[in-house]
């Protein structure tokens, strides 16, 4: 039986793979159970000599290898007798002198003054229709069609025609047309504008 190229470029293929998965598979076995191996803790003993400032003070720690749960009650005593010998306040001490904190000079607040009542104007203003008038176009029969700009869209609308489901063109002449906002009840004269 002959093999063509592509039957044994696969064959190795599977052959790489096997030999992949035997490695890996006897590696996890090789170490999937280490023997336990007993710790025997080793007394490590370190002592500093005591500081000028503090002669009872000493390193009474144990290194990290030495695991004993007791407690050292002369290392706490030694903890307890220390006095705080620094030259700011003691935050640990209600005894110890405040802080002087200085009074500002002036008042970062302004001062209140008393409130200025005025009169409510009324209800606000309609908002303006947002609608350009940019030109006008007459047809054969004499009717003027205004050209309006809303955003990029851009309308042709002749007398009594609604725009945008809003306005209604109420007439159209040659340098303005009166709009009616008809959410509003709001009637406006656009002014033609000059490019």
């Amino acid at each position: 039986m002959k093999m063509t190229p592509d039957t044994q470029k696969k064959a190795l293929a599977v052959f790489v793979f096997v030999l992949l998965a035997a490695g890996i598979l006897y590696y996890q076995l090789s170490d999937a159970t280490p023997s336990p191996r007993p710790v025997t803790p080793t007394p490590v003993q370190t002592t500093v000599a005591p500081s000028a400032a503090h002669p009872a003070a000493r390193n009474v720690g144990s290194a990290s290898t030495q695991l004993d749960p007791t407690l050292h009650m002369n290392a706490m005593l030694v903890a307890e007798r220390l006095v705080y010998s620094g030259t700011g306040r003691n935050i640990f001490s209600a005894t110890s002198a405040p802080v002087d904190i200085p009074k500002p000079i002036a008042s970062a607040r302004p001062k209140a003054t008393a409130p200025v009542y005025t009169a409510p104007l009324g209800p606000p203003p309609p908002p303006p229709i947002d609608l350009k008038f940019f030109g006008t176009e007459t047809s054969s029969t004499g009717k003027r069609k205004a050209f309006l700009l809303h955003g990029e869209d851009v309308f042709l609308a002749a007398d009594g025609d609604i725009v945008q489901r809003r306005y209604k063109i109420i007439t159209v002449s040659a340098n303005s047309v009166l709009v009616e906002d008809m959410a509003n009840n709001n009637r406006q004269s656009l002014p033609l504008i000059s490019h």
